[in-house]
């Protein structure tokens, strides 16, 4: 059990590390994890100008989802900068609650739900690894 603590608090660790916007985040999760996370299980909502479609472009990303079957988090672009955070618990597909949250409380749920996940999927366990520089 020692071992699982101790890397949940490097997953929590390493995603915290220079992360200021939701752009950051959303690399983290789409391009190392997202190879070995269930399909759907994380979304990304973009916000597209005139320009970004003119020129092809993906546009900004304004917010990053993750959905558990326990939990929804989701982060999004603050109106001011910056990031907001929010934890929803889900009892069978449906959202009882919804909670902000700080960005720590965040990766710390959100390492938390990895980590549940790698217990139970070797190819989730193997992008954990290799986030975690193992």
């Amino acid at each position: 059990m020692a071992g699982a603590e101790l890397e949940f608090h490097l997953l929590v660790a390493a995603l915290r590390t220079d992360r200021a916007d939701v752009e950051s985040y959303h690399r983290v999760l789409s391009e190392t994890l997202g190879d070995a996370l269930p399909p759907g299980m994380v979304e990304v909502s973009r916000h597209k100008t005139f320009a970004d479609r003119v020129a092809g472009r993906d546009g900004q990303v304004v917010s990053v989802q993750v959905s558990t079957p326990d939990r929804v988090l989701v982060l999004s672009a603050g109106k001011h900068g910056g990031v907001t955070a929010e934890i929803r618990q889900v009892v069978r597909g449906v959202v009882i609650s919804r909670k902000e949250a700080a960005v720590d409380d965040w990766l710390a749920a959100l390492a938390q739900e990895l980590t549940t996940l790698a217990e139970k999927d070797a190819k989730a366990r193997d992008a954990l690894s290799r986030l975690l520089g193992g």
